[in-house]
This record gives structure tokens, sequence and C-alpha cells, in this order.
């Protein structure tokens, strides 16, 4: 019995991955089940993806559910025992700028779901954006958006994205 509800939780969760994001309610996660030391955790952020991984590999790679850790209502996976060690140390230096929405959708008003594979690094903060198209929108003008969305990330934080 306990191997068939664990198959229905990894089937569940895989399931979950693959559809949209919701607000939780500052951070970006991925619905769907999802375990973290063997218990039911809160959804993945930023899909998975190892935010370390973007300051000491400069590229985004998959996390590993045997290295995670919940922070902020938010399951945070890694690549290593390393990268999770480093991520509790400072979770701020590494958590992504806008709870993992995308920078632009920030930029304008909106929260649109952050995708890793489009990323930058600008002062030391991670930045995730929709697409590529989004992302050549706000490579534009970086300094510009990141002020835009400073201005209104504090009006958007709490609110759930069908409110906005």
């Amino acid at each position: 019995m306990k191997a068939k509800s664990l198959i229905s939780l990894v089937i569940a969760g895989v399931i979950g991955l693959s559809g949209p994001t919701i607000a939780g309610p500052e951070i970006n996660t991925s619905m769907g089940a999802v375990l973290v030391g063997g218990k039911a955790g809160p959804g993945l952020a930023a899909h998975g993806f190892d935010v370390v991984a973007y300051f000491s590999e400069a590229k985004p790679v998959q996390g590993n559910a045997k290295f995670a850790v919940v922070h902020n209502d938010a399951t945070y996976r890694f690549a290593s025992q390393a990268h999770l060690n480093s991520f509790k140390a400072n979770p701020a230096k590494y958590a992504p700028a806008y709870g993992g929405y995308c920078a632009y959708g920030v930029s304008v008003g909106a929260k649109f779901d952050g995708d890793p594979r489009y990323w930058k690094i600008v002062d030391g903060n991670l930045y995730l954006n929709l697409d590529a198209n989004i992302q050549q929108a706000w490579l534009k003008d970086v300094p510009g958006a990141i002020k835009k969305a400073n201005s209104n990330w504090p009006k958007l934080a709490s609110k759930l994205t069908s409110e906005i």
C-alpha cells in the first residue's frame, strides 16, 4: 500500500510540473506534489532548477529531489549538497528576484511565469523571464525595467496572478 501511495504521489508531481504556476503568494511555484525529506512539501521554486548553479556554474542546472529545502513556502532543489548548503547559508543571495516571476512582467505590472532557461544575473541578483522574446524586450533596458519592477513588486507580491 505504501508503494502504491508513493507512486500516486510521484505521478501527481510529474503531472503538476507540466501545469501552470501558482502564486505562493510571493513565490512562483509549480503545482504538483513535491517531497522534501520524505514528507509532502510546497510547490517547486524555479521549476526545480538549482538557483545556486546560476552563480557558480553560470548556467541552468536541474536540481535533484535528494537535495531540497523549503524556504518561504516554496521547495528549492539543488544539484549537490554543497549548493544546498550555500543556499541555506544565504537564501537571499540566490533566490530569484520577484519570487521567480518574470522580471519583465513585473516591470509592466504583471506576474508571468519565470522560465529558468531565460535568466540573467544583474548586480548579484538572479532574474528570470517568461521566454526568449520577452527576455529580448527586457534586455533592451535592463536598468529601467528593474527600476519599474522594483516599484511595482510591493503592490504585486501578495496578489494572485488571477487578481492582477
